[in-house]
C-alpha cells in the first residue's frame, strides 16, 4: 500500500513506479492484442508528457481539457497535467459541438488533448470563440495529415519534446511540492436540470474517497478492472484513477465499444462499476437469449434462477439458505455458465450507481451469485458516500455511509452529506456553491430517509417527486425502473404531477423488440414502424400491467404511448451519463403528454429527418395511446 505522505495522485504514481516498476499498470487492446504498460513505463510517459506540456507554456492553475475514448493516453494526459500543477477536465467523447464549446468557454482551458480527427474537428469549428485556447494536442493522426492548423500538435511530439529537453529532477521536485489541498480536476456535473457545472475536486477529496471505499471492500494489487465507461464521469475516475493509484491494480482498456463484452470476458475482472443501464442491458441480453433457447434449456434456466432467488432472499434476510446441494447444482446448470459468458465469473465486488437500479434487476444478479451492491454519491462528493456492505444488503436501500462520512436528512427530506471527499466548490460560480455547500454540508437535492437499520433510502430527486391531484405522492423514477426491467423497454418517462393519474412515454429497445418481431414473423421497416405495431403494443402492455400489479393504486399507469424514436443525448433528452432530463422531455413532448390526459386515441407527431446529401425532410406519424383499466 502507498506510503502516508503520497497525498496526491502523481505522488502515488511515483510511489508505485518505485515499488513495483515491472508490474502491469495499464493494458489496452489493439488489433486484438492486449498491450501492456508497466508502472515504470506509465511514470515515464507521464513525466515526458508533463515536461512537454510545460514546454508548450502550461503553468500551475491552468486547465487542460481531455476528450476521447478510454485510452492510456487519457490517463497519461490527466496525470501529466496534474503533475505540472494544472487542472484536468474531462469531456464526454460523444458530446456535440455546442456542449464542447460550453465546457471549454466556462473552464478557459489553454490546452485540449483530443483523441482523433472527430474530436479535433469539433474544436477547430469553435476555436474562434475560445480566446484562452492555445494548443490542440491530438493522439491519432489518421485523417489529419493535410490539416493546416497552427494550434495542432501531435501527442507523440509533446512526449518526445519532454523526453529530450525536460529535466527529470525538475518534474519530481514539482510533484513533491504539490499539496493534497490543491485542485486536481474540474469534473462536470450530470446536468439533468440545467447546463452542467464544473466541480473543483482536490487530491485530498479524491484520495479520501478511495481510502474510504477500500476500508469497506477489499481491493488487491493483483486485481483487474475494465475501464469501459467515459473517463469524464466521476464514477469512472473513482476507480480507474483514484482507487487504481491507491491500490496499484491494473486498469484495462477495451479495443472499442463493440468489443467490450468480449474484452470483459477475456480479462475476468475482480471488480466492476457501472451505471444501471449497463446492468439492465446485460439482463436484457440474457433474457432474449433464454427466450431463443430450446425448451429444455429454458426450463433448466428457470429452475436454476428460482433456486438462486430463494438463496438470495435468504441472504437479504440474513438467514441460512436451505438445500445447499440444490444451489450447487443450480450454479453448475446455469449460473456459472451465464456469469462466464458475461465476464463476471471472477467478480468479487460489483457496484452500480449514478441512478437508481430497479429491485428486479438487483435481485436477478444476486440470484446469479453476483455480489452487486448499490452505491450512492455524486460528482460533488468525489463519486461515492454511501455503499452496501457485502453482509448487509437491502436492495430497496443504497446502504450505509462510508467511514468518515456523515449523512443526515434535513427537515424537508433532503439528503445532506459531510465528509473529507466533499468538493471545494463550483468553478467561478459562487452562488451555486453557496446554495449547495453550507456549513460543510453538501445539499444533494435528493429526497430520502434513513431506515431503522441506518440504511439510506433514496426516493428520487427532490424536484422530481410528484403529487397527483388528490395529494398522493409517488416517485416517477421508481416506476420507470420497474418498467425498464423488461428487455423490450429501453427508456420510460413517467408523468402525473398535479394530474389526475399517472401516464408514461415509453421508448422500446429497438434491437430486442426487433428480434422478438422477427421470431414472430412480424415485418417492419424502421424504429417508428416497429414501435407502432399492434403486437409490440401488446408486448409492452403486458409488462406495464405486471409493473402496475406491484404498485399502490394511485401510482399505477393508466395510459401510455410508444415513442416514435429513441431518447437521445444528442437531442438533449438524456444527459451524457444517460439520465433522463425530465424537464426537457416534458417541454419537448408537451403535446404528447396533453394527449395522454385527454380523450384522444392517437396523437400526431412530425419528425424532421436529415438525409445523407444534407437535405431534410419531415414525416408525420400518428402515435397510438394505450388505455389500461
Amino acid at each position: 500500500m502507498p506510503r502516508p505522505d503520497a497525498d496526491t495522485l502523481p505522488k502515488l504514481l511515483l510511489h508505485n513506479a518505485r515499488h513495483f516498476p515491472n508490474k502491469v499498470a495499464l493494458r489496452e487492446k489493439e488489433f486484438g492484442i492486449w498491450r501492456m504498460t508497466t508502472w515504470a513505463e506509465y511514470l515515464n510517459r507521464v513525466r515526458n508528457f508533463s515536461l512537454g506540456l510545460e514546454a508548450l507554456g502550461l503553468k500551475q492553475g491552468d486547465r487542460v481539457a481531455i476528450v476521447g475514448d478510454n485510452r492510456p493516453e487519457w490517463v497519461i494526459a490527466e496525470l501529466a497535467a496534474q503533475a505540472t500543477g494544472a487542472w484536468s477536465l474531462g469531456m464526454y467523447q460523444d458530446s456535440v459541438r455546442e456542449e464542447v464549446q460550453y465546457v471549454l468557454e466556462r473552464s478557459g482551458a489553454r490546452i485540449v488533448v483530443a483523441e482523433d480527427q472527430e474530436q479535433v474537428d469539433k474544436i477547430l469549428d469553435i476555436q474562434d470563440s475560445l480566446p484562452a485556447l492555445e494548443h490542440i494536442v491530438y493522439d491519432d493522426p489518421r485523417g489529419l495529415a493535410h490539416y493546416d492548423a497552427a494550434r495542432l500538435v501531435p501527442f507523440a511530439e509533446v512526449e518526445a519534446a519532454g523526453a529530450q529537453h525536460g529535466e527529470r529532477s525538475a518534474f519530481e521536485e514539482r510533484v513533491d511540492a504539490a499539496a493534497a489541498r490543491d485542485v486536481a480536476m474540474l469534473c462536470t456535473t450530470s446536468g439533468t436540470t440545467s447546463q452542467p457545472k464544473l466541480a473543483m475536486l482536490t487530491h485530498h477529496n479524491l484520495l479520501s474517497m478511495a481510502n474510504q471505499l477500500i476500508r469497506v471492500d477489499r481491493m488487491e494489487p493483483d486485481d483487474d478492472f475494465v475501464s469501459m465507461l467515459p473517463l469524464a464521469w466521476i464514477g469512472e475516475q473513482m476507480v480507474s484513477i483514484s482507487c487504481a493509484l491507491t491500490v496499484g491494480f491494473a486498469v484495462n482498456f477495451p479495443e472499442d465499444a463493440s468489443t467490450v463484452a468480449r474484452d470483459l470476458r477475456e480479462i475476468g475482472p475482480q471488480m466492476m462499476f457501472a451505471p444501471p443501464r449497463i446492468w439492465e442491458n446485460m439482463v436484457s441480453d440474457v433474457q432474449v437469449k433464454i427466450d431463443d433457447a430450446p425448451r429444455l434449456k429454458r426450463r433448466a434456466f428457470e429452475w436454476a434462477m428460482s433456486v438462486g432467488e430463494t438463496a438470495a432472499d435468504a441472504r437479504f434476510e440474513k438467514r441460512a439458505a436451505a438445500g445447499a446441494w440444490k444451489l450447487r447444482a443450480a450454479e453448475w446448470v446455469a449460473m456459472l455458465p451465464i456469469k462466464d459468458r458475461l465476464g463476471l465469473r471472477r467478480l468479487r465486488n460489483a457496484y452500480t450507481g449514478g441512478a437508481a437500479l430497479g429491485p428486479d434487476v438487483f435481485r436477478f444478479y444476486h440470484a446469479l451469485g453476483v455480489n452487486l451492491k448499490q452505491i450512492y454519491g455524486q460528482t460533488e462528493v468525489s463519486g461515492i458516500s454511501v455503499l452496501h456492505r457485502s453482509e448487509d444488503i437491502k436492495f430497496q436501500t443504497v446502504g450505509k455511509p462510508l467511514p468518515n462520512t456523515e449523512v443526515t436528512i434535513a427537515e424537508d427530506g433532503e439528503i445532506l452529506t459531510r465528509s473529507p471527499a466533499v468538493f471545494a466548490g463550483y468553478y467561478e460560480d459562487e452562488r451555486a456553491t453557496e446554495s449547495t455547500l453550507r456549513d460543510g454540508w453538501l445539499h444533494s437535492g435528493d429526497a430520502g430517509y434513513l431506515d431503522s437499520d441506518g440504511h439510506l433510502v433514496v426516493i428520487d430527486r427532490a424536484k422530481d417527486v410528484m403529487q397527483l391531484e388528490d395529494g398522493s405522492s409517488f416517485s416517477p423514477q421508481f416506476i420507470e425502473n420497474k418498467l425498464k426491467f423488461s428487455p423490450y423497454i429501453r427508456e420510460a418517462v413517467v408523468f402525473g404531477g398535479d394530474r389526475p393519474f399517472v401516464t408514461a412515454i415509453v421508448a422500446i429497445d429497438y434491437a430486442n423488440a426487433g428480434k422478438w418481431a422477427e421470431r414472430n414473423n412480424i415485418a417492419y421497416t424502421t424504429f417508428t414502424d416497429l414501435a407502432q405495431k399492434e403486437p409490440i403494443y401488446r408486448l409492452v402492455r403486458a409488462h406495464v400491467e405486471r409493473s402496475n400489479a406491484d404498485l399502490p393504486a394511485p401510482a399505477r399507469i393508466k395510459r401510455f404511448l410508444l415513442l416514435h424514436k429513441e431518447l437521445d443525448a444528442d437531442d438533449a433528452e438524456l444527459t451524457r451519463t444517460r439520465k433522463v432530463r425530465r424537464g426537457y422531455v416534458a417541454s419537448r413532448y408537451d403535446r404528447l403528454i396533453d394527449a395522454l390526459y385527454g380523450d384522444a386515441k392517437t396523437v400526431a407527431v412530425e419528425t424532421t429527418i436529415g438525409l445523407q446529401d444534407g437535405r431534410e425532410t419531415s414525416m408525420r406519424t400518428d402515435l397510438r395511446i394505450e388505455d389500461l383499466d
